[in-house]
């Protein structure tokens, strides 16, 4: 098994306080992530929200609890798919100045610990997924 975990990393020519509210407010979330009502960024909040399989008939449900806040900086919280697997992982999102904007690393730890929700938890489905949410979605709503 691989357990190194996956690193994204992408720049966005925004101030880092705007890169912040992009993912840790739930109004800002709901246009390039995910609707997550339940969503409170608070150390120890857990939040829910679902995945619609694209060409599928069923959803992923995700349970996730913060772990970690500090402003502007980092934001860490576990990611479980209870409906499909017992595994937990961990995914951080690191907010870095750089001239001319914000560095966002997000950092996955423990995706192979989902081995026992089948093929779809694979590796490199995080790695897509992590990149098309970075580079693409994220990316297109801090340019607006």
């Amino acid at each position: 098994m691989n357990n190194i975990p996956i690193v994204v990393e992408q720049l966005y020519p925004v101030p880092v306080s705007k890169a912040w509210e992009a993912i840790t407010d739930k109004n800002q979330m709901k246009e390039w992530y995910f609707t997550i009502d339940d969503f409170e960024l608070k150390q120890g909040a857990e939040f829910n929200f679902d995945v619609n399989v694209p060409d599928g008939d069923f959803i992923y449900h995700h349970r996730c609890v913060i772990k970690e806040i500090i402003p502007e900086k980092k934001f860490s919280h576990t990611w479980t798919h209870p409906s499909h697997s017992k595994g937990e992982s961990l995914v951080t999102w690191s907010l870095h100045p750089v001239e001319g904007g914000t560095k966002v690393r997000l950092t996955h730890e423990g995706v192979e610990n989902f081995a026992d929700g089948g093929e779809n938890f694979a590796r490199e489905n995080y790695v897509a997924g992590w990149t098309e949410i970075l580079g693409t979605y994220l990316k297109e709503f801090l340019a607006e």
